[in-house]
């Protein structure tokens, strides 16, 4: 069985030695996006998680989860240097404002060494603008998304899940999880095949508790193949868990983060 180690927790410690992550998640159509990603990080041992979003969303999940930090993107603006990691995507949508956001917090980061993770409507963006991605960025792509970003049909990536996992990482210049049954995550001189999860995790959400996952364990100072490599596996874990107790059929993607201490527990 593969070995995995959990990020160190030093007892000397305040919220601020296990990271500060923001998180630009969620649009008035995608608020669950929002709150599964950050309640997702801190689940994994994020110290701080800040969601800069639209007033409507913050309205929402912040009834669902008071433990975050809560503050509409402009505001976020003026605050950037206070964050050592990046979540950008989950829900933000593609229309004129989410791509300008996009555009902004990228070009801000592209020449610090601020850890950053792109996910689901960031990497729809990405793909029509192609720009330059900071030097410690992981991307989550699907196939679907793989395709767009290759400017690839689908079933070109589905034929090599594994040369398109690094074709990505080349062009990209990242590390790269390719979400299928059997994820993949792959660096420029690594590749890993995750060998855990099931059908329960085949449920709108999920990938935004991954994401989520990834970036609480980047704030932890985790080097990016590994907190990807980690992430997933505790993302798969979980759901494995879950479905114990829920079978295959009734988890849902809120459900994953509270099965993640148990996952947890068994590396520890």
């Amino acid at each position: 069985m593969q070995e995995y180690k959990m990020p160190t927790r030093p007892q000397e410690s305040n919220k601020g030695t296990f990271g500060k992550i923001l998180n630009i998640a969620g649009c008035d159509n995608y608020i669950g996006a929002a709150y599964l990603s950050t309640y997702s990080a801190l689940k994994a041992g994020a110290g701080y998680v800040a969601l800069a979003t639209d007033i409507n969303v913050i309205k929402s999940v912040s009834q669902m989860l008071p433990e975050a930090v809560y503050m509409e993107v402009p505001y976020a603006y003026r605050r950037l240097n206070e964050f050592t990691t990046i979540l950008i995507g989950c829900g933000i949508g593609t229309g004129f404002t989410a791509k300008n956001n996009f555009k902004f917090i990228v070009n801000y980061f592209k020449d610090k060494d601020t850890p950053f993770v792109i996910d689901a409507d960031g990497l729809n963006i990405l793909s029509q603008t192609h720009l330059p991605l900071p030097k410690n960025t992981i991307i989550t792509p699907h196939p679907a998304e793989a395709a767009r970003l290759l400017v690839k049909d689908i079933d070109e990536v589905l034929a090599d899940l594994e040369g398109s996992a690094m074709e990505l990482c080349e062009k990209y210049n990242c590390t790269v999880v390719l979400k299928t049954h059997r994820t993949i995550i792959c660096d420029k001189s690594n590749l890993f095949i995750n060998q855990h999860g099931n059908s329960a995790l085949a449920k709108a959400g999920s990938g935004d508790v991954l994401a989520g996952i990834i970036a609480g364990l980047l704030a932890q100072k985790m080097e990016p193949f590994e907190a990807a490599k980690l992430g997933v596996y505790l993302h798969s874990r979980a759901g494995e868990i879950a479905s114990e107790d829920l079978t295959e059929y009734s988890v849902l993607a809120s459900d994953i983060p509270k099965y993640l201490p148990q996952a947890i527990k068994e590396i520890l």
